[in-house]
């Protein structure tokens, strides 16, 4: 009998728009039936005082990530605000820790993925995706797109691409994912869970 694959959707997430969008990752994965997903928040690097004066709520309600997360989980998604069209230094900090893993190989093989959040439509979805891509090739990750599958056409303004799904917060942070972006992002978790569970399991196991 095929085993669950276990899928790590670690975040960070200030204004909750990522956390939004993982929770439909999340439900995609365990749609499945191949694999579980747990959601994972990336440590706050911002000071109380900081983060009081920037009006962020409190964090999302989640276990915070650490390096033993990736060597306990046979995936992950990286659920990445933009800034400045890269990553946040909160998760340049936590690739960052992870030099141990790098050195022994201990992530080799293992299949990674991303989605995004943008204050504008070309606010970079595809260069955050383009600008993790360094850190998975070191740590021997096997990225996994979304593809040009997702469900959604092209007769209203939406976040994500190929590169993996992805939401519009507005230069306010006022917009909040849109129902066609958490169906995108569905679509990715269950993509990502199908490709996992082969890896895991081989193809054969899920026929």
């Amino acid at each position: 009998m095929a085993q669950k694959a276990k899928i790590a959707i670690i975040t960070y997430s200030l204004y909750h728009h990522v956390h939004t969008l993982a929770k439909s990752v999340k439900a995609g994965i365990d749609a499945t039936g191949h694999a579980e997903a747990t959601i994972f928040r990336i440590a706050e690097t911002l000071s109380p005082e900081i983060l009081t004066k920037m009006h962020a709520p409190p964090a999302p309600d989640v276990p915070i990530a650490t390096p033993e997360t990736l060597t306990s989980h046979d995936g992950f998604v990286f659920g990445i605000p933009t800034r400045f069209g890269m990553l946040p230094a909160q998760l340049k900090a936590y690739f960052d820790s992870t030099g141990q893993l790098w050195a022994t190989g201990a992530l080799q093989g293992k299949p990674a993925s991303i989605f995004v959040s943008t204050a504008t439509q070309h606010g970079g979805h595809e260069t955050t995706a383009l600008a993790t891509l360094p850190y998975f090739a070191h740590l021997g990750l096997i990225y996994v797109p979304l593809g040009a599958f997702s469900p959604n056409g092209i007769d209203e303004m939406t976040g994500g691409s190929p590169w993996g799904a992805g939401t519009i917060a507005g230069g306010d942070g006022s917009r909040q994912p849109s129902a066609k972006e958490l169906e995108t992002a569905t679509a990715q978790g269950k993509h990502f869970a199908t490709v996992t569970a082969k890896l895991v399991n081989g193809a054969a196991a899920l026929v």
